[in-house]
């Protein structure tokens, strides 16, 4: 259900970030480039894997439609809110790399050996720039007030897109009354949100930089061992 959201979510970020690149501080702007370069990879093997996905439960299109217009109306905002929103953006997913890296067997172990490698890799280069939407936020506005309502926008987007998917997965694999299927959802929902609401507070706090935050251990290690062996 993350992943259908991805090629809506993730070429947002892209344009907000590539949109100001002019304006940015001449040492933010290649790390923020190159954030745009990885942000574009993510959505487009995601994409790859949502074809995938859509192939075999063709009504779920209904879904991707509504996606591709709330993001539409989102590129009518100005450019501060398209870089807030990109900053609350990556304090989610690195919420999301952090709360994951303590569950990778439960929710790995007997995955299909593609879309665990997508996903793997995907939250590990999370980690790796987990501050450059911050520094184009930080070198463009710097009001708390913008990350602020970014982020609460980011979140209530990612929620209310993620429950439908999984709603809409759940129904099409007859699972939707499936009382362990409520169960883990509610788990992990109440879990994840025990990580990422304490990061989201310190995030919008005067003087707070993503480094400031320690790294999960588990995603960058798999992440090196992969480049290692390629």
């Amino acid at each position: 259900a993350v992943s259908l959201l991805m090629p809506h979510a993730e070429p947002f970020v892209v344009r907000s970030v590539e949109r100001v690149a002019d304006r940015l501080d001449d040492d933010v702007r290649p790390a923020a480039l190159a954030y745009a370069r990885q942000e574009r990879q993510h959505h487009a093997q995601h994409r790859r894997f949502n074809d995938r996905v859509f192939a075999a439960h063709p009504r779920l299109m209904w879904l991707d439609r509504w996606m591709d217009r709330t993001f539409r109306f989102l590129d009518r905002r100005s450019d501060d809110f398209g870089v807030a929103f990109s900053a609350g953006f990556e304090t989610i997913a690195f919420a999301g790399a952090r709360w994951t890296d303590d569950r990778i067997g439960p929710l790995f172990d007997d995955a299909e050996p593609t879309a665990r490698r997508l996903f793997l890799w995907h939250l590990a280069e999370e980690v790796e720039h987990k501050g450059a939407a911050h520094d184009v936020w930080d070198s463009v506005s710097g009001s708390r007030l913008h990350y602020v309502l970014g982020t609460i926008a980011a979140t209530v987007i990612l929620a209310v897109f993620s429950l439908l998917g999984t709603l809409a997965l759940l129904w099409t694999e007859r699972r939707l009354f499936s009382p362990r299927a409520h169960w883990n959802l509610l788990v992990w929902s109440l879990s994840y949100l025990f990580e990422f609401l304490p990061l989201a507070v310190v995030s919008a706090l005067p003087g707070h930089h993503p480094s400031d935050l320690a790294d999960p251990v588990v995603l960058p290690t798999w992440l090196r061992t992969q480049i290692d062996q390629s």
